[in-house]
This record gives C-alpha cells, sequence and structure tokens, in this order.
C-alpha cells in the first residue's frame, strides 16, 4: 500500500498518471488531504468514483496505527502510535484558552541521549522516524481539528527522540509542515538536548523557525549528571 502522505504532488501525479489518470487530478487530491484535510478517500467528492476505489484499495491516509489515545480533563489528547515494524511513538495535541492549538510531536522511536529523567532516553534509541512518520503525526490532529472547524496553530517537536540526531528528516519534515499544512515558521518549534554542530547547521538553514535548548542546570557538573550530551557539548560550547 502507497501512503500517500509520503509523496511530493510531482510523485502523486506520476503514479496517476501510471494508472491512465489526467495529472491534474494530483492537484485535487491534494487539496483534500492538506486544504480541506479530510480523512477518507469518500470525501474526496471531486473524484470519480472509480478513481476513489482504486485509491481505497492501493493507497493509504497514512501509515500510522493509533493504539491507546487517553483525552485529560483540560483537554489535552495524548496518542500511542504503532509504528508498520512494531515499534511505537506518542504525541500530544494540546489546546489553550487563547485558541492555539499544538501538537507535539516524536522525531525518533525510543531516543540515543540518555537523559535521566526522561522515560524515552532510558528506553534506548530503536530507530529513526522519516519524515513522513514525523510529519504524519502533526497531520492527524490536523486533520481532526478541521473536522470541528478548528486549526492546527502550532507544532514543536518535543516529543520522543533527539530532532537533530534525526537531522536530515526532521528538516524535511519542518520543510513540509510550512509548505503542506501551511504552520508558519515561527509557530513551529524544534527542541534540542544540545547538539552544538547540529545546532549551528539548522542556523545556517535560513528558517525562522524556533530553537528550545534543555538546559536543566546552570553548571556543568550538574549537567552533565542529568544529560550525558553535556559531557561533549558543554555549557561554554552551547551558550558560545
Amino acid at each position: 500500500m502507497i501512503n500517500l502522505y509520503a509523496l511530493s504532488q510531482d510523485e502523486l501525479a506520476n503514479l496517476l498518471e501510471s494508472w491512465g489518470e489526467p495529472r491534474f487530478r494530483a492537484k485535487q487530491i491534494w487539496s483534500w488531504l492538506y486544504d480541506r484535510r479530510v480523512a477518507s478517500f469518500d470525501s474526496m467528492t471531486n473524484l470519480p468514483r472509480a478513481l476513489r476505489d482504486r485509491l481505497k484499495a492501493e493507497t493509504t491516509l497514512g501509515a500510522l496505527d493509533l493504539e491507546v489515545e487517553q483525552t485529560s480533563l483540560d483537554g489535552t489528547v495524548k496518542r500511542l502510535y504503532r509504528l508498520p515494524d512494531g515499534q511505537f511513538i506518542e504525541s500530544v495535541l494540546m489546546e489553550y484558552d487563547d485558541d492555539r492549538r499544538t501538537a507535539c510531536i516524536s522525531s525518533q522511536a525510543g531516543c540515543a541521549m540518555g537523559c535521566v529523567f526522561c522515560a524515552t532516553g532510558q528506553m534506548g534509541f530503536a530507530r529513526h522516524l522519516s519524515a513522513d512518520e514525523i510529519f504524519e503525526q502533526a497531520v492527524r490532529f490536523a486533520r481532526d481539528l478541521e473536522a470541528r472547524g478548528e486549526r492546527l496553530s502550532n507544532v514543536v517537536l518535543m516529543g520522543m527522540g533527539e530532532p537533530f540526531h534525526n537531522y536530515d528528516a526532521t528538516l524535511e519534515a519542518v520543510r513540509r509542515l510550512m509548505r503542506d499544512l501551511g504552520i508558519g515558521a515561527r509557530h513551529i518549534t524544534v527542541s534540542t538536548v544540545g547538539l552544538v554542530p547540529m545546532i549551528r547547521r539548522f542556523a545556517d538553514e535560513g528558517l525562522q523557525v524556533r530553537l528550545a535548548v534543555s538546559l536543566h542546570a546552570a553548571t556543568d557538573e550538574e549537567r552533565s549528571a542529568l544529560l550525558p550530551v553535556n559531557r561533549r557539548y558543554p555549557l561554554k560550547e552551547l551558550i558560545g
């Protein structure tokens, strides 16, 4: 099965053309996916029924399998997804009184950073997520919000994993959040424990994305006890 969220618009057009469909159908489907953010092929009412049936038979709207969803009293939604290879990741949607709707998404299954206070860090590292697996977490929340007349306003990469340890996929996911979901750069935050070379590389990308650095302590001795990465990139290098 082909995950449509993993395709660019050109790749989607090429797929449709290989099926004998006109390339303009890709723009129609793209609009359903990212402008109207529908959750089913049956909702794509300007497509011929035969095409909708083939899409249902040969493609999917995402690859994440929702295992558990929990909703707190304040409306915060926490989701556990199973990945196609059996790994698990978590995503969270936070709702605020000023109408912000913020998705907190994961960049890895597990984490290699080993921060002593972090449950994910104590799990160990399983694998990097692909750009479309990162991106889809936000899409799923955006889709559900759209169905009730609301919009996803912010995305923070503060879930499972260290985003800069999975730099290329994180960068591509950020670009897709801006390009395909229409999330403004200043409404996207990437969090890091302090991988200094990647911070510098990210700064050179020319994006207006926000950066959050997990400090947790004001001295190298204290910080190294909490975040092993500080032994490699101490505070002087991180702040300098």
